[in-house]
């Protein structure tokens, strides 16, 4: 009996030490998300980096904004809410030091209308409106354009703005709006493009409810970033293997159906 509870002590005792040797091991990174699919993604990332080592805490950001001036400076390690063609314009307009490191996923983005059943439908002079960010915005003139609603000049690239309409047959009146508040927005307006993180928490399907919904394809594809005085450090590949996951992906599949779309 003496014999099997030493030996029973003994292993708890070992337990114990390995578990604290593992959590003291672990390196500590804290990540910026926006709220919605990108925080619920990372919380499925987080037990399997926590089994490589790494350890991630999650700070939530209301805005586009916010994220890659933290991370610049140094608040946080990494954070996960972009495209390229926005970080490119964040870097360019700011001189963030900051690059890319995995592609995340895809977001269509949608165009919502409590009023109207379809885009057709919107009268003459309607009220749109679109994200007031450079990327966001133009991707829904990109969308608009490819629908046959508008026209854009020529040469544009992914960032047209509402001054590079060179027909806009209906008439329709764009308002440029903060991402985050066009969901407040449809109260007001004949439609809105919402991106999908801000649909889905407003209680929109964003496979179902757009009138208008962007092809999954193109350079909106979402991206992991960190400092680039970060990029080549271990935790950073740790960080890309445990998202690029197959269980990670199939956690995007179930829980998405469709609305968010895994892009590696």
């Amino acid at each position: 009996m003496e014999t099997k509870m030493s030996f029973r002590l003994r292993l708890i005792v070992a337990t114990a030490l390995a578990a604290w040797s593992a959590a003291a091991a672990a390196e500590t990174i804290k990540i910026g998300v926006t709220p919605g699919p990108h925080a619920q993604i990372l919380e499925a990332v987080k037990p399997i980096a926590a089994k490589q080592g790494l350890d991630i805490q999650l700070l939530e950001f209301s805005d586009y904004v916010v994220p890659n001036a933290a991370l610049d400076a140094g608040e946080i390690q990494a954070n996960s809410f972009q495209n390229q063609p926005y970080l490119d314009n964040q870097k360019a307009d700011r001189g963030y030091k900051i690059e890319a490191v995995g592609l995340t996923v895809n977001f269509p983005i949608g165009v919502y209308s409590k009023k109207h059943k379809a885009f057709a439908d919107i009268p003459e002079g309607g009220k749109v409106s679109i994200p007031n960010d450079p990327t966001n915005g133009g991707r829904v003139l990109l969308l608009l354009r490819d629908k046959g609603v508008i026209k854009l000049k020529d040469g544009t690239g992914f960032k047209p703005t509402v001054f590079d309409i060179t027909e806009n047959p209906k008439k329709l009146k764009f308002i440029e709006v903060d991402a985050a508040q066009a969901p407040r927005a449809l109260d007001d307006v004949d439609a809105a493009a919402i991106n999908t993180n801000y649909a889905t928490q407003a209680g929109l399907d964003p496979v179902k409810d757009p009138i208008l919904r962007e092809d999954p394809k193109g350079p909106y594809v979402n991206l992991i970033t960190v400092r680039a005085a970060d990029k080549d450090k271990p935790w950073v590949r740790t960080l890309v293997d445990s998202y690029h996951s197959p269980e990670v992906k199939e956690f995007v599949l179930a829980k998405f159906k469709g609305a968010v779309l895994p892009s590696w």
